[in-house]
């Protein structure tokens, strides 16, 4: 339980990073791409055994770390422009209630226990999600541009899907770190093919501040992932549980913090739904 507690508050730091990213005018695609860089540097740093490029070159899960790297890059800036276009609302429940996906794939796959209560768990949970994101006073048209929300919502739930997988069939445990870095590394190398593309037009350059705020954003996104995938090779929760009490936290927990913190309005609707998402953590764990 202590693993999916430091995920949680390592992926509602990331949300905070972001909102001070944009409040200190840094470009978030150079502090993502810096940020992946700074990851993979301190997972191999955490690595206790010697680094060897040939053991990763080797391993089973290295084409998958290379697949998790395109879909870390390709999903941030499909919920960029989702946020852009559709809303932050839109975007916010997009990526949350694909959580619905690794728990189909858990319970499935993994022949995982589902009773009427962790259904029922699982229901408010997704109804939590959209109540606790809802923003008032949006014009927003939920229907434009409706391929970004859909294919936020089928990205985010392949990733977590995929890390499941992966780290179920072929990560060893004390291999954590380096699949770890190694995810960063692709995707730090494909953010920066990016970049480069784009220099070619315009002229980039990184600011001190962009480089120390990718930085904390890296140690901050390194963790998120290490004790999401620490807390999956447990076995004390299955992996339908895990990924529902973790995202229901984190969009529970990131709502509080915007509201105590950032100073943002919160709504009758949004205080029901965090509400509601305690009463689906309980009886998702509880099942």
């Amino acid at each position: 339980m202590i693993y999916l507690l430091l995920s949680i508050t390592a992926s509602t730091l990331i949300f905070i990073v972001f909102k001070l990213l944009d409040r200190y005018n840094i470009n978030t695609l150079q502090a993502i791409v810096v940020n992946y860089f700074a990851a993979c540097l301190f997972g191999v740093w955490s690595y206790d055994k010697p680094f060897n490029i040939k053991e990763i070159a080797d391993s089973q899960w290295l084409f998958g770390a290379v697949a998790l790297g395109f879909l870390f890059i390709a999903i941030f800036n499909v919920m960029a422009l989702t946020a852009q276009r559709n809303g932050l609302s839109v975007a916010s429940v997009a990526s949350k209630m694909s959580v619905i996906i690794p728990v189909i794939f858990g319970i499935y796959v993994y022949n995982e226990g589902v009773g009427a209560q962790k259904i029922i768990g699982i229901l408010l949970a997704l109804v939590a999600v959209y109540l606790t994101s809802v923003r008032a006073k949006t014009t927003t048209n939920v229907t434009k541009g409706l391929w970004l929300p859909i294919v936020l919502f089928f990205g985010s739930g392949i990733i977590d899907t995929s890390i499941k997988y992966l780290e179920t069939s072929y990560v060893s445990e004390n291999g954590i770190p380096i699949f770890s870095a190694s995810i960063f590394a692709f995707a730090f190398v494909i953010g920066l093919s990016i970049l480069t593309y784009k220099s070619i037009k315009t002229p980039i350059r990184f600011t001190l501040k962009t480089l120390v705020a990718g930085s904390i954003l890296g140690i901050v996104n390194y963790f998120s992932i290490y004790y999401l995938l620490k807390a999956l090779n447990h076995e004390s929760l299955e992996s339908s549980t895990l990924f529902t009490v973790n995202n229901v936290a984190i969009v529970m927990v990131t709502t509080l913090v915007g509201l105590m913190v950032f100073k943002e309005t919160i709504s009758k609707t949004n205080w029901f739904g965090i509400g509601l998402a305690i009463v689906s953590i309980v009886l998702v764990t509880l099942s």
